[in-house]
């Protein structure tokens, strides 16, 4: 009589893991790009190498490290320059050999050999007159020609160095860094260990970048990403690691302090080459980094709270007068005044999605000033939303959009004015046909804009409509919360007669849609949930589909709603079972709170004969699984 699936995200545990491990934040001390007399010291010099790719000889650097001996192979890192500089750039400003050097004298770096190209693959490759021309720009390119046919087998003839991609290493910066994105990605059986720093516009599109994830996992022993937080170009490595965590690739993203500039630069070839051709423990990558990433529930311009690779948050306020600040985030944190005034303080890995947080002053929690507030918790609270690698379905995309309308109406049940929030398909102004309605219940502590605000539901349906996965339909997002408890039977009673005596008719009478059972729906969460067992499965001629998220009947404080509920149940199986074409239930996995009373109650369908569909999503209590579950949901509907 029944229907299981579940869905498993191996995901969400590894960064369970991560959230264990050791916390690691590497930064270059003082001092570590000064020249030290006192130390042995590698040798810097200048190679020619001729060039099929360009017809004509070509220079390069090469740095080998003190003790370097012809009778031993070494690995080599391909360092690369920027678009304004040449093979000299990383001398003339980078001191790489000082860097490398005293990390060999403190013995944290594997010997190695460094070359360091002219990245730009033309006959005239200097460095003069418009940097940016197109021919100019096009000689980045060819270099990756250059590089694999030309230098690399140079370096193997001349060099006592391994020729396994396991031992071969490239990264750059800027232009460089992209042309190490492009280059390194692109041939992972060439190099096993990639670098951008602050990658330029040149670097492909992640989806051009790395079409086959699987192969990189498989291959890869180190894929690093990092930028200056004040560096306009940002985005091009933000965009990149949200592709390589959504599609599960193991790298490290490293946010630092700073510009485009060498004082990035040069930290990062600091910490990048002491990974480098040494054991690597894939599941601590989401530990390094300097700074996090603004979230995107931030107001505008806000730096903070940030959020680290591994999910970490660190919070930031300016409160001069306050004598004690902590956050409410997942567990409660003391926050650290420094003189100036300015609290600050970082979390433990916060689980993805969407999550409710306060500011503590003085023991008052507060809406943090810094980001978008919400109604949840009963109150206005801020939000922050941790990156949710589950899927791109409710991500903004380049495709038609629909609308969310707000319409104030006078409730007879309630006797006040309330709100009802409507998503309007896209094209809906545009036509004259009827749609069918989803009417979508919040959960306790959240109201009638939870699933507008916290749901994303516009950009979810207008994603599944543009994919024409589901029949274009108006979702109506009424205020579930009555003036009695929702988990009594007079505030169950109530809803029912808000939602069929009010919001349905105000829904029929102003907005083009079709009035038939076949064509409605009704679905919620938590609360929402029982109210839809409760309304939906005693008027199964208003509805076609029933969908509980995270929900079921709670025996202990809903004894004899529930008993009722089995009778009517027991009494009407067939009709229910015959008017209603979906009755899906989903939970969060074991970790949801509503988990165990869910499973309880189906054990009961079970016994009385009512079918129904069942899934489950890993994630417990929260948005991502609710917002999955209306991703599997609305396809169901209306066919």
């Amino acid at each position: 009589m029944k229907t299981r699936l579940k869905m498993m995200i191996p995901f969400l545990f590894i960064l369970a893991f991560l959230a264990q491990a050791q916390q690691v934040e590497q930064h270059a001390p003082e001092g570590f790009d000064t020249y030290r007399a006192d130390i042995p010291h590698g040798r810097v010099d200048t190679i020619a190498y001729y060039s099929e790719t360009v017809q004509t000889d070509r220079k390069a650097v090469v740095y080998t490290p003190p003790g370097y001996s012809a009778d031993k192979k070494y690995p080599v890192l391909y360092l690369l320059h920027g678009i304004g500089g040449d093979e000299y750039e990383w001398l003339d400003q980078g001191n790489p050999q000082i860097i490398l050097d005293n990390l060999y004298r403190e013995r944290e770096l594997a010997p190695m050999i460094v070359v360091l190209p002219n990245g730009r693959a033309m006959k005239d490759d200097r460095a003069t007159g418009n940097i940016f021309d197109s021919i100019k720009v096009r000689a980045f390119a060819t270099f990756e020609k250059d590089l694999l046919n030309d230098l690399i087998p140079h370096i193997e003839k001349d060099y006592p160095v391994y020729t396994d991609p396991g031992h071969r290493a490239l990264a750059g910066l800027s232009m460089g860094g992209g042309q190490s994105l492009n280059f390194g990605l692109g041939n992972p059986d060439i190099f096993g260990w990639v670098g951008g720093f602050s990658s330029a516009p040149n670097t492909k599109t992640p989806e051009i970048l790395v079409p086959e994830p699987s192969e990189l996992r498989e291959k890869l022993k180190l894929l690093w990403i990092s930028c200056g937080d004040r560096d306009n170009l940002m985005y091009i490595s933000k965009r990149t690691h949200e592709y390589l965590a959504r599609h599960q690739i193991p790298h490290i993203f490293y946010a630092e302090p700073g510009g485009h500039d060498f004082k990035v630069w040069k930290n990062d070839l600091y910490v990048f080459s002491q990974l480098l051709f040494k054991p690597v423990d894939k599941t601590s990558f989401g530990k390094y980094s300097v700074l996090g990433i603004p979230a995107e529930t931030n107001v505008r311009s806000a730096d903070y709270p940030q959020i680290l690779p591994d999910h970490r948050v660190k919070f930031r306020i300016h409160a001069p007068e306050a004598k004690q600040v902590g956050v409410d985030l997942s567990g409660k944190y003391d926050m650290k005044k420094d003189e100036q005034g300015t609290w600050t303080v970082t979390t433990d890995s916060v689980s993805p999605g969407f999550h409710y947080y306060s500011l503590l002053i003085d023991g008052v929690p507060l809406a943090d000033p810094s980001s978008e507030t919400f109604y949840g918790m009963g109150r206005m609270a801020s939000g922050i939303e941790i990156p949710f690698y589950g899927g791109d379905y409710d991500k903004l995309r380049e495709v038609p959009r629909g609308e969310i309308r707000i319409r104030k109406y006078f409730s007879g049940v309630t006797r006040s004015w309330r709100r009802v929030f409507i998503y309007t398909p896209p094209g809906y102004d545009d036509s004259d046909r009827k749609y069918p309605v989803l009417y979508l219940l919040h959960g306790g502590g959240e109201d009638e804009s939870g699933w507008a605000m916290q749901g994303k539901t516009d950009v979810i349906l207008d994603n599944l409509i543009a994919a024409e996965q589901v029949v274009p339909m108006l979702v109506v997002m009424p205020d579930a919360n009555m003036n009695a408890p929702a988990f009594e039977e007079n505030g169950l009673n109530m809803f029912e007669a808000e939602l069929k005596e009010v919001v349905i008719p105000l829904i029929e009478k102003e907005y083009r849609v079709e009035t038939d059972a076949a064509h409605r729906a009704l679905a919620g969460l938590s609360m929402g949930g029982i109210h839809t067992l409760y309304t939906g499965i005693q008027n199964t001629a208003l509805f076609s589909a029933l969908g509980v998220f995270s929900s079921g009947w709670i025996y202990d404080r809903q004894k004899t709603v529930a008993d009722k509920q089995y009778d009517f149940i027991s009494q009407h199986k067939e009709k229910i079972n015959k008017d209603l074409r979906t009755m899906w239930i989903a939970m969060g996995g074991k970790e949801d709170i509503a988990h165990d009373n869910g499973l309880k109650m189906l054990k009961k369908f079970d016994e009385l004969g009512l079918k129904y569909t069942y899934y489950e999503y890993p994630g417990g209590h929260t948005w991502p699984v609710w917002r999955d579950n209306l991703y599997r949901f609305a396809p169901l509907l209306f066919r």
